[in-house]
């Protein structure tokens, strides 16, 4: 094995343990070759992405199994049975199994031993290295919430895995080197006595937007490179050190766009990879979600057609990319290449993942059904996104008293606080009677951190014009119908509400001349261009997170406190949630003055 330079004895050392021990690469008859045809070999690589800490196929707000309109399941204990069923099928042929990112957050789970019983101070083996080292991986890429944890979670983490985790475009701000492991080139006998040996080169490439969204754990630590430069700089050299196969792994999308603007290299740029880079044979990707079960892009230099794939989210698909290879003249050739995506509700969990993780899921499920107060009515996120509803005034009213407080006896203290908000859950409840911290992590399910800027009246104008952008534009007399109403490109998490000032969103109207009505709340008075506001919103919004104008700015309270725990904090303080504590219905969607619902 080649590794690449800059990395650590450890590092190396880690990774040829992965190597020696990585499945199925022993020798196996090799495939006949016709009369008149060179002789071939074949290699499967399997791809997972954006497990997001499912391992089993549970729903933690539910407190049930897992289930979607679309009867999905999740979980890489499901992923682990297709794995294994793949890999007895082809015997002793070569099986690689890849990871593109997005592991350690996105579940009560992975929350838990992040939070609740962090392993940084437990010294426990977290649940996505237990889960992961029973499936036998040969590569994990770093998605961008690897990062939220912070760089030591992150590095704990990593130490525990049986395989090798690459960044190659997340540089050392001191050192000017790679601070992860950029490649690994895997020496993959295929199959056969005296089999010859194919030698594949992984690149490993995260999302530059760790910049904005963790500012906070990484400024002045780590630099995030621009993917396709980084990968213009390694294949190269991949190639140089031997590698007859070039597979990269990376934590973006293949849109060509980004969620923030353009002061950070593109989010999403795998097909530009593919087209820009030559020497890459395939891509596996994630952070979109999208299920791609298998796109060709064609290289603009070399006219290779590049194979890419993105296998979905949670656990729910398998990419599985078959390679057909043979040697001419001391040089190996690729002959075919192709991509299937397969479902994981097509089979059973592995038991042996489920074992590993067994007590941590426990533990967790016993945390989240704490109940922590009694709600007099149900609360629902249903209508959230087109109507003011009570339970996303809890998530401002919860944001308020907690920047209001802090403030008190600064120079912010006389000014008034806004909140604002996003829809993240249509199907958050928040039910009559007992409140338990599913419920409310279930209504907040990002682990994002409280923070507070100071705004002017025109730039809270500005700021929910942008808002308004989710909704399509329908003219007076046409009909409305709430699962259409919002422009599929934005996002829920990108649509905002605001309050501590009364406002209406007219829809019939054209993008950016939306905000009809804005006025200090509960009067007819007009929000002054200069007013100012100090404005309580999250660490990812305020960053940068979906490009909303002038709210990034230096913060005058930042705490570090996380959203979704003062909510759950607050509940069990209370003791009660009671919507007359803190609804205020202080906007609407209206057309030409008319309201909509």
């Amino acid at each position: 094995m080649t590794s690449s330079s800059g990395a650590s004895r450890r590092q190396v050392l880690a990774v040829a343990a992965a190597a020696a021990t990585a499945p199925l690469i022993a020798g196996a008859p090799a495939r006949a070759a016709s009369p008149k045809g060179p002789k071939t070999w074949d290699l499967t690589v399997l791809g997972t992405s954006d497990t997001h800490g499912n391992v089993y196929n549970w729903d933690y707000y539910r407190d049930a199994e897992y289930d979607d309109s679309k009867h999905n399941d999740v979980g890489v204990a499901k992923l682990a049975t297709l794995v294994n069923q793949i890999r007895a099928e082809r015997g002793e042929k070569p099986t690689l199994v890849l990871d593109a990112g997005d592991t350690i957050q996105g579940t009560p789970l992975a929350t838990y031993y992040a939070k609740q019983e962090p392993i940084t101070t437990t010294g426990e083996t977290h649940p996505m290295a237990n889960a992961m080292n029973v499936l036998k991986y040969d590569a994990v890429t770093l998605g961008n919430h690897e990062f939220n944890y912070g760089l030591p979670l992150l590095a704990q983490w990593i130490g525990q895995l049986g395989f090798p985790a690459l960044a190659a475009n997340a540089i050392n701000e001191a050192t000017g080197k790679p601070a992860f492991l950029p490649y690994v080139i895997k020496e993959v006998p295929l199959g056969g006595y005296d089999s010859p040996t194919l030698k594949v080169g992984i690149l490993g490439l995260t999302n530059p937007g760790v910049a904005i969204w963790d500012r906070a754990n990484v400024e002045g630590k780590l630099i995030f490179a621009d993917m396709i430069a980084t990968a213009a700089k390694w294949v190269p050299v991949m190639r140089q050190r031997g590698a007859d196969l070039v597979i990269i792994s990376a934590h973006g999308g293949d849109s060509g766009t980004s969620s923030y603007g353009p002061e950070l290299p593109n989010e999403n740029p795998v097909a530009l990879i593919a087209q820009q880079v030559p020497g890459i044979d395939a891509i596996l990707f994630g952070h979109a979600h999208n299920e791609v079960p298998e796109k060709f892009v064609t290289n603009t230099e070399t006219g290779e057609q590049v194979l890419t794939s993105e296998p979905s989210k949670w656990g729910q698909r398998l990419t599985r990319m078959d390679f057909t290879v043979t040697k001419i003249k001391g040089r190996w050739q690729v002959l075919s290449k192709s991509a299937t995506m397969l479902n994981t509700n097509t089979v059973v969990e592995d038991p042996a993942v489920l074992g590993a993780v067994r007590g941590q899921h426990a533990k967790t499920v016993g945390y989240v059904n704490t109940v922590v107060a009694q709600s007099t009515e149900e609360l629902s996120a249903a209508e959230s996104r087109y109507k003011d509803t009570a339970i996303l005034d809890f998530i401002n009213h919860v944001q308020t008293e907690a920047v209001t407080a802090a403030l008190a006896g600064t120079a912010y203290a006389g000014l008034p606080v806004l909140s604002i908000a996003a829809p993240f859950s249509r199907t958050a409840v928040f039910p009559q009677g007992d409140v338990r911290i599913r419920d409310v992590a279930g209504l907040y399910v990002y682990d994002n951190t409280l923070e507070a800027v100071v705004m002017t009246g025109a730039e809270v104008k500005a700021y929910l014009e942008y808002s308004a952008k989710y909704f399509v534009t329908l003219p007076v007399g046409a009909t409305v119908d709430p699962a259409t109403i919002s422009d599929p490109a934005v996002p829920d998490y990108n649509y905002d509400v605001i309050s501590g000032v009364d406002y209406d969103i007219d829809i019939s109207e054209p993008v950016g001349q939306r905000i009809t009505r804005l006025v200090l709340p509960g009067t007819d008075t007009p929000v002054a261009a200069d007013a100012q506001f100090v404005i309580a919103v999250n660490n990812y919004r305020r960053s940068g997170g979906g490009n909303f104008p002038g709210i990034v700015k230096t913060q005058v309270y930042n705490q570090q406190q996380e959203i979704r725990q003062l909510l759950i904090d607050w509940a069990q303080a209370k003791g009660e949630i009671r919507p007359v504590d803190f609804f205020v219905e202080n906007w609407k969607l209206v057309r030409e003055g008319v309201p909509v619902f």
